[in-house]
């Protein structure tokens, strides 16, 4: 946030030159540029500048770079001034993965021109940086004004917000983009694994195409957002052109025919089963003839048709609800959230709304949201199964086949039952009842493999010896259950600090705790006991009409990777060092003055 306060301070009226001054280190220049309509595409670089120095030139609508699907090319111009000494080569990155083709000129003082080409119409081993993003080196002389030509001409939505990062900017928007992209594909694929493994022991055709629908969409968003052109088909334009509009047609197909399979339309409503395969024909059909029409015809009405695709869908669920199928409610709410995503998505993409976080990022929030609450919907379809099933089994004197078809049925359910127990019984035979942490069984097996991992990666590894203050005056004062509201609180302070350094939490006993922290030396060790003992002491416990404040003594034990140990020994130096905090008058931390 201080980044782009930062770089939004620098923003200057579009026309006029633009400073980059010591303060900035990125600077978006929608407010700054100026553009013009080539609707023939028939201009040169040197007709685009002399147009810019004759005023020919306009800001952007709003300051607004979306302008929708748009025949001919568009040219940009800004002037740029750098004034940062340290500073003299910049990054200029377009923040939109579908363009064609994009033509940089930069025009020094000297009247020299420096041209560059990009796009993904280009081979994407040309990228100054290979990055999903279209982007451009830019070399800035101190003090000497610059201009920035970019010619843009593609057949998808016309989407140029353009920004300028120094390096170290652009390495820091590097990292922060492999984080959330890591987090929305590992949510897909962890629903794709679970799904796959559950459709293997069903063969469940929802489970089929809950699988289709989410790989599918899967690939939607890995085409747009440029994962596609960089990974799958850097050296293939037409397939980053295809590509699109392909994977939104597999999409809706999967879409629509989980939502059929689900919603079960053919035993319940023939009419919306047929209109659901009605659909999904169409979309097929779309699917091929997107191999052969241009681009910027049939990706607009690719586009477009996802919302006609949901709203199918969202009525059937509705026609479900009313009708009694009481799974179509959870479902109706995810497809209702995807509906909302995608239509920012869309809008977007036709220029009608402005770029934000909640437009760029609407359609994977929603998404996500949506598969979620759909793999969800599933198990409450099955939970609903198995009532439906006892009540069959019932029935099941009647016919001799139908006894058959039934207990196949019921096994089915079984299966299913067993799985979810053993999950859960797991889980719960790892936790501790009362505060929520791991228990102590589990934390010498996880202790143990940390350890062993440590000599393989050779990083060290600290463990954290936690005992709060005279707690048992908390209990003889505030009687058990305001106790155990207290080792609840201080389980979620520990938590909140170690988990975020990637560590693990269990309770020891009683009142004390114990974490460990892989890849961690003994000064971030004391960082993070501090930390957790500042949390515990600055948060009070309000339990039972009072306010507890609670301190703790923490003993820090770094284990070094040159030697080999035992869990034994490496909690026996740390609990030495948790009895030097006590004796030092407690609430304090202390480390171990031997390092193993």
């Amino acid at each position: 946030m201080a980044m782009l306060l930062l770089a939004t301070s620098g923003i200057v009226r579009a026309g006029q030159p633009l400073a980059l001054d010591t303060s900035m280190t990125s600077v978006p220049l929608s407010q700054s540029i100026t553009y013009r309509h080539d609707a023939l595409a028939s201009d040169g670089a040197s007709e685009a500048f002399q147009r810019a120095q004759e005023g020919q030139y306009a800001p952007l609508p709003d300051g607004n770079p979306s302008l929708g699907f748009q025949e001919g090319a568009y040219w940009f111009h800004v002037t740029v001034v750098n004034r940062n000494p340290e500073e003299p080569r910049w990054v200029l990155v377009q923040e939109y993965a579908l363009s064609d083709n994009l033509d940089l000129y930069l025009r020094y003082p000297d009247g020299r021109v420096v041209h560059q080409s990009s796009g993904d119409h280009v081979p994407f081993g040309t990228r100054y940086i290979r990055y999903r993003h279209p982007n451009f080196r830019i070399d800035l002389p101190l003090g000497q004004p610059v201009e920035l030509l970019l010619r843009v001409q593609s057949q998808s939505s016309m989407q140029v917000p353009l920004v300028l990062y120094t390096p170290g900017a652009f390495a820091e928007l590097l990292r922060d983009a492999q984080f959330s992209t890591g987090l929305y594909y590992g949510i897909v694929l962890a629903l794709l694994i679970y799904n796959l493994v559950l459709w293997l022991m069903l063969r469940d055709s929802s489970y089929f195409w809950y699988l289709l629908h989410v790989s599918a969409f899967g690939l939607v968003l890995f085409t747009l957002n440029g994962y596609g052109f960089e990974y799958l088909w850097p050296e293939w334009p037409w397939m980053a052109d295809a590509s699109v509009p392909l994977s939104i047609c597999l999409a809706l197909i999967g879409m629509q025919l989980f939502s059929r399979s689900f919603l079960e339309l053919q035993e319940r409503w023939p009419v919306g089963n047929a209109i659901s395969l009605g659909i999904s024909a169409f979309f097929g059909v779309l699917a091929i003839v997107s191999t052969q029409v241009e681009y910027h015809v049939v990706t607009p009405l690719a586009s477009k048709t996802v919302l006609l695709g949901l709203a199918w869908i969202i009525v059937a669920a509705i026609v479900m609800l009313r009708r009694g199928y009481k799974p179509a409610r959870l479902f109706l709410l995810a497809w209702a959230l995807f509906l909302v995503g995608t239509a920012m998505f869309t809008l977007l993409a036709f220029g009608l709304v402005p770029r934000n976080f909640w437009t760029l990022n609407g359609v994977q929030i929603g998404s996500a949201m949506e598969m979620l609450l759909l793999s969800l919907a599933l198990g409450s379809r099955y939970a609903g199964l198995r009532v439906e099933n006892i009540r069959i089994v019932q029935q099941a004197n009647e016919q001799l086949e139908r006894s058959v078809i039934d207990r196949t049925k019921q096994l089915r359910t079984t299966m299913a039952q067993l799985g979810e127990a053993n999950v859960q019984l797991r889980e719960y035979s790892q936790r501790d009842p009362l505060t929520g942490v791991y228990n102590r069984g589990h934390f010498h097996e996880a202790f143990k493999q940390a350890l062993d991992a440590r000599l393989y990666d050779g990083k060290p590894l600290a463990l954290l010896l936690l005992d709060l203050d005279h707690f048992k005056q908390i209990n003889d004062t505030y009687g058990h259950l305001a106790g155990d509201d207290c080792l609840r609180h201080a389980a979620r302070c520990v938590e909140s600090v170690v988990n975020a350094r990637g560590g693990l939490v269990a309770r020891f006993g009683g009142e004390e705790f114990v974490a460990v922290l892989p890849a961690t030396d003994a000064k971030a060790a004391l960082k993070v006991a501090e930390a957790v003992r500042q949390r515990i002491q600055q948060a009070p416990v309000a339990t039972r009409n009072h306010s507890i404040r609670m301190s703790a003594s923490i003993g820090v034990h770094t284990v070094d990777v040159s030697r080999e140990t035992v869990p034994e020994e490496v909690i026996r130096i740390a609990d030495e060092a948790l009895y030097r905090a006590k004796d030092d008058g407690r609430n304090c931390v202390r480390h171990s003055v031997t390092v193993a």
